[in-house]
């Protein structure tokens, strides 16, 4: 199969529930279950490939703290192949807060380089072997751009909550030829979605949460998927990451659009179903198994 490399997109995260987000006023919350985890989005898609036995490397900026440690003693657990610069100000962290339906507000307690000394050389010895690089928007990869032009290599890049004219995203979207993002915080998704298609791009995918996925293909068709309804929600951080990682398994497998965004959707159902960034029992069989349950027959 072929290899994929996944650039950019590791932190260490504080996860707080509660039944409603805060509301913005003093207040005291006395109750509030709480975990920490490896986040973001790199790090998702890097554990989601890895246990559907799709070949990556992912590569990431962490700090030389404890955090970074966590994140290299889980991955490593997790069998995810993986190498890193040091960055000087330390790990990324989150501070999420989830409620009961899903959403979220998210905080980032410290916030990564944008600019660092990286081992250029190893990772463009990963981007020449590579078939397909996952481009994450993390500001560290931009300088790295020109070496996925260099070895004309597809690049995917995900989008998640982008808002309309973002300058941040620019470089991100004139450098991938697949873009997946969210409905979030779009007032019209299918112009944003024509739009991107139209700077010459090869598919463009936009997630809507518990209202399921759209794509546009090349071709103008328009492909809407249901999401599935059965499956219990206890955390959706990570189910855009397992989404994008269930779809790049199936287009890998030679399977039409539409069976790509039905893989996809059952990697986002079972995902939101584990604390972790993705369900902790996946593998091929299970995704496959699945889709012949909800999908083959009908």
């Amino acid at each position: 199969m072929k290899k994929i490399f996944i650039i950019g997109g590791t932190t260490f995260d504080h996860i707080v529930y509660l039944p409603q987000l805060p509301q913005p006023v003093p207040q005291t919350i006395h109750m509030a279950p709480f975990h920490e985890a490896t986040g973001s989005t790199g790090s998702g898609k890097a554990l989601n490939l890895t246990k559907l036995a799709v070949p990556n490397t992912l590569h990431s900026i962490i700090g030389d703290d404890e955090f970074g440690k966590k994140i290299i003693e889980f991955l490593n657990e997790q069998a995810v192949d993986f190498f890193y610069d040091l960055d000087p100000k330390g790990t990324e962290r989150h501070f999420n807060i989830m409620d009961a339906d899903g959403g979220r507000i998210s905080m980032f307690i410290t916030q990564s380089s944008a600019e660092i000394s990286l081992n250029i050389e190893k990772i463009e010895e990963k981007i020449e072997a590579c078939s397909i690089a996952v481009l994450n928007i993390i500001l560290y990869t931009l300088p790295l751009i020109p070496l996925l032009k260099k070895y004309a290599k597809p690049v995917w890049t995900d989008l998640h909550d982008y808002n309309d004219g973002n300058s941040y995203h620019e470089p991100f979207i004139e450098a991938a030829d697949h873009i997946f993002l969210s409905s979030d915080n779009l007032s019209n998704y299918k112009t944003t979605m024509q739009h991107l298609m139209d700077r010459d791009k090869e598919l463009v995918v936009c997630t809507h949460g518990k209202h399921g996925s759209t794509a546009l293909t090349k071709k103008g068709e328009w492909i809407d998927q249901p999401a599935l309804q059965n499956f219990q929600l206890k955390d959706a951080n990570g189910a855009g990451d397992s989404f994008f990682s269930g779809y790049l398994f199936g287009y890998l497998n030679n399977f039409d659009v539409q069976k790509c965004m039905q893989l996809g959707t059952i990697c986002a159902a079972y995902c939101i179903t584990s604390p972790q960034l993705c369900y902790e029992e996946l593998n091929d069989k299970l995704l496959m198994n699945e889709w012949n349950k909800e999908f083959a027959a009908k």
